[in-house]
């Protein structure tokens, strides 16, 4: 009779027990319900540097860039070896962004473009991607 009662208490516990396991990357989703709303990406730091309103738009033309002079030489010429994502996250110092060009351009094999355009490129650079703004 003990066997009964405990198959029979068994037999309505078990769904109960049997209850799919919870997936942990669904918290992760951004429709997850307990973080609607919540931002999930971790490069979106990175794109919103500064407040709303801080600072020209960003271009959907030039690959999300600051909408200021030199952001078409800028995307031209850097989109040409990487993605204007390693452009936004920079934060280095103007003197940085000068050794960074030399270095582009001695190790990794950049055409130099006239002096007036690297002018206008690395004054773009440092106005908008420079720790010491």
């Amino acid at each position: 009779m003990r066997y009964i009662a405990f198959a029979l208490a068994l037999s309505v516990a078990a769904p109960a027990l049997a209850q799919p396991r919870p997936d942990p990357m669904t918290a992760l989703r951004n429709d997850h319900p307990l973080i609607v709303g919540a931002r999930l990406d971790p490069m979106q730091a990175l794109r919103d540097h500064g407040d709303a309103g801080d600072g020209p738009a960003l271009s959907a033309e030039f690959g999300g860039l600051p909408d200021a002079p030199g952001a078409e030489e800028t995307y031209y010429t850097c989109v040409a070896c990487h993605s204007t994502e390693i452009i936004k996250q920079q934060r280095i110092t103007d003197a940085r962004w000068d050794d960074l060009w030399t270095w582009m351009i001695e190790a990794q094999g950049m055409i130099e473009p006239e002096t007036e355009t690297r002018d206008i490129i690395l004054a773009y650079l440092k106005t908008h991607f420079s720790s010491e703004r």
